[in-house]
């Protein structure tokens, strides 16, 4: 009998998953690996070139997406999603994770740690075809916005604390906006008078984005036209503890044309009071910034502004389609503007060429070279020119 009552027991809990996606629930697993083997050369490294198999990019992740019918269109939503390098022992790097509603009527809403519309809805890495491989064009590829913050269009970019709004598809027109009431990641105001990163919300900080886009297709030809506007607003605590002067202000513009197999991406990027823009993460870099004369780092933030500086950066890609094959050439420049009586300022010119294959729907070898040459106007600052190379296999689930 007991044995009985274990078996309807352990056959109920394996039926509660199917019953619920008959409610309406619907419980995806996905996830990626990649691994490449990159090599990364940059001048006046004490170590010289670098190589390593693995994914410092940090394209592979794994996660669930829940989607539950409500009934009149209406739906209920929630995003759990870890990242980890296949080349180390890490178990899992926290990347977006968040609940929302939808309805085809009325858009998306989503609260909680999200993507930047500047990474993944208008620009950015939508037309980057090497994004998530150190070929990247944010970070050390010099031509992308890719703020340690959250705001930009990196690999590991996201915003915390934040709500999103994606609104749907009309007449090719669509928008989106961001709001994160600071950067805290937590109700501390006594931590937040003594510690910049635990400032904002009511001491002055609401940061945003909005950006928008239109499509047009017509047999084979397509227009994509987007541009975006990010604020960074800084709280009192963080202009009296990090030295910043004002808020940060980003203007983004840009267009994708395809006609048959051939397509060219570019846009154009405006800084203004670079915050979050001086510094990028880990994974835009490849690798820790640091004193790269004496070999302490190897990460290369080229992109990145002076820190209460202004820039602009311009970002050009061609690709060509044949059979599963794509050929890309791409390449810009990034420009850090003088501090007044500060720093001073740099401009990189970044050039890449590489191939994608499609073994199947999921799975595809690619690789490439880039190249960024950097010039400091700071003599006593060296070069550091940058040659990267890889070859990697990527496998989407």
């Amino acid at each position: 009998m007991k044995k009985k009552i274990i078996s309807l027991a352990v056959a109920g809990a394996l039926a509660a998953p199917m019953t619920a996606m008959a409610d309406g629930t619907n419980v995806t697993l996905f996830g990626s690996v990649q691994a490449e083997y990159a090599t990364i050369d940059i001048d006046g490294v004490r170590n010289g070139a670098q190589a390593a198999i693995g994914d410092e990019a940090g394209r592979s992740r794994f996660g669930m997406h829940i989607t539950e019918q409500l009934g009149g269109g209406l739906k209920a939503k929630a995003h759990v999603e870890y990242g980890f390098n296949t080349g180390s022992g890490d178990i899992g790097i926290a990347r977006e994770r968040w609940v929302g509603l939808a309805n085809d009527d009325w858009g998306e809403v989503k609260l909680g740690r999200v993507q930047s519309p500047f990474k993944d809805f208008a620009g950015g890495q939508t037309i980057d075809p090497f994004s998530y491989t150190t070929l990247h064009a944010t970070g050390s590829g010099a031509t992308m916005y890719s703020p340690a913050n959250g705001y930009g269009a990196g690999d590991q970019g996201f915003v915390n604390n934040a709500a999103r709004y994606d609104s749907p598809m009309v007449e090719g027109f669509a928008f989106s906006a961001l709001l994160m009431p600071s950067d805290a990641n937590k109700l501390d105001p006594i931590t937040g008078n003594g510690n910049p990163a635990n400032a904002g919300g009511e001491d002055g900080e609401w940061d945003f984005q909005v950006a928008g886009k239109y499509d047009f297709q017509y047999d084979a030809f397509d227009l994509g036209l987007f541009g975006g506007y990010s604020r960074d607003n800084v709280s009192d605590d963080q202009k009296a503890l990090g030295g910043i002067l004002d808020d940060e202000e980003v203007w983004r513009g840009g267009a994708s044309v395809g006609v048959g197999d051939f397509r060219l991406s570019g846009q154009y990027e405006n800084i203004n009071n670079a915050v979050g823009a001086a510094t990028c993460t880990t994974a835009a870099a490849l690798g820790a910034v640091g004193d790269t004369t004496n070999g302490s780092g190897t990460g290369q933030c080229n992109s990145a502004m002076n820190l209460n500086g202004d820039g602009e950066l311009w970002f050009a890609s061609a690709q060509y389609a044949i059979g599963n094959t794509t050929l890309v050439a791409q390449g810009g420049k990034a420009h850090a503007r003088n501090l007044t009586g500060g720093a001073a300022g740099r401009d990189v010119w970044s050039y890449t060429v590489g191939l994608i294959h499609q073994l199947s729907r999921r799975s595809r070898l690619y690789g490439g070279y880039q190249r960024a040459d950097v010039d400091n106007n700071a003599a006593a600052v060296p070069n550091n020119d940058r040659n990267t190379y890889t070859v990697g296999i990527r496998h989407d689930f």
